[in-house]
């Protein structure tokens, strides 16, 4: 802190008026280890937080590969009027990764209405430790007629 009488030119002592213009080396160590603290547990934290970006865009597209099975799902349906039950895995190609996908479809209770798990990972054994799973439901077209 500076002092108003030692810019008037006043007569300090001079060891006061050095004190008073700069820091001393224990306030310059205490700062060092206060930044020294500080900054390591920022980068863990932005570390943390990039692992965590990195998790939910996996996510997101292993969302997409799923909805594209279901979709694919639907679009049978719609051409030839019948699902089948079973167990059915393939591949998709997704903003430059490969996604490995596994369905499983089974008639449930109710006539012509059919249950879906697709289970998505990014690895071609992952299906035990999947990346998504999406359960879909689909409705099988009667016949004109039947009931």
């Amino acid at each position: 802190m500076l002092r108003i009488d030692a810019l008037r030119g006043e007569n300090t002592s001079s060891t006061a008026s050095r004190a008073l213009f700069g820091f001393t080396l224990v306030e310059v160590m205490v700062a060092l280890a206060v930044v020294a603290v500080a900054l390591p547990a920022l980068l863990v934290t932005l570390s943390q937080q990039l692992d965590g970006l990195r998790y939910l865009e996996d996510r997101t597209q292993a969302q997409w590969v799923a909805a594209n099975r279901l979709a694919e799902l639907r679009l049978v349906v719609g051409a030839k009027g019948t699902l089948k039950t079973g167990r059915v895995s393939g591949s998709e190609e997704l903003a430059g990764r490969t996604w490995y996908w596994w369905s499983e479809g089974e008639e449930t209770e109710v006539p012509g209405f059919f249950r879906y798990e697709i289970v998505v990972s990014d690895q071609d054994d992952g299906e035990a430790s999947p990346v998504h799973t999406l359960d879909g439901y689909l409705t099988q077209e009667r016949p004109n007629g039947a009931q």
